[in-house]
């Protein structure tokens, strides 16, 4: 999905192509390659966006000893369809780093309804790490023991830093920080 929300975030400001968007992918940084992004995977993303209507191919650019290029651009329902798919990606996130594409456009959506959604994020992580908290390393079993304390080490060190950092987040996009 979040493919998806990046190709229609790059219509929305212009028309483009695929063999392009990949190349503003892998430059300076290759999150192309870092993110396992293919040009195939790409072009199969752009045919899913044709078949869902949310872009369609506007012209071919013919170049001499060259593949055609074939250039998209987005439709209306692209355009309604963009802040559903950046919602739903901030809902199923489950860290800060799967949201990364959603921030990076979070200028077509409603800033108070990502905050709701990570709030509440932060309510269902405060209500497991309760129930987590509950059980003592000793409940594990005693040949167990150990295995519990490095458990809730691990797991309360987690939560702290994941709620500190959804905290920071929801701050700055209510003051446009990002």
């Amino acid at each position: 999905m979040s493919i998806q929300i990046f190709i229609l975030s790059k219509l929305m400001e212009d028309k483009n192509y695929p063999y392009k968007l990949k190349k503003q992918l892998s430059e300076p940084i290759p999150l192309d390659r870092l993110g396992g992004l293919t040009e195939s995977k790409l072009y199969y993303h752009f045919e899913s966006l044709v078949k869902q209507g949310l872009v369609e191919p506007v012209e071919v650019i013919k170049e001499e000893h060259r593949p055609d290029k074939q250039v998209y651009a987005i439709t209306d329902k692209g355009r309604e369809e963009l802040p559903k798919k950046i919602y739903k990606l901030f809902e199923n996130a489950e860290e800060i780093k799967d949201m990364i594409v959603c921030l990076a456009n979070i200028k077509y959506v409603d800033r108070d309804k990502v905050v709701d959604i990570l709030e509440k994020k932060i309510k269902t992580i405060n209500g497991i790490w309760e129930e987590i908290r509950s059980f003592e390393p000793e409940q594990i079993g005693k040949d167990n023991e150990n295995i519990g304390e490095f458990l809730h080490g691990y797991l309360s060190t987690r939560t702290d830093h994941t709620i500190y950092w959804f905290e920071e987040l929801i701050k700055r996009i209510k003051t446009k920080e990002l």
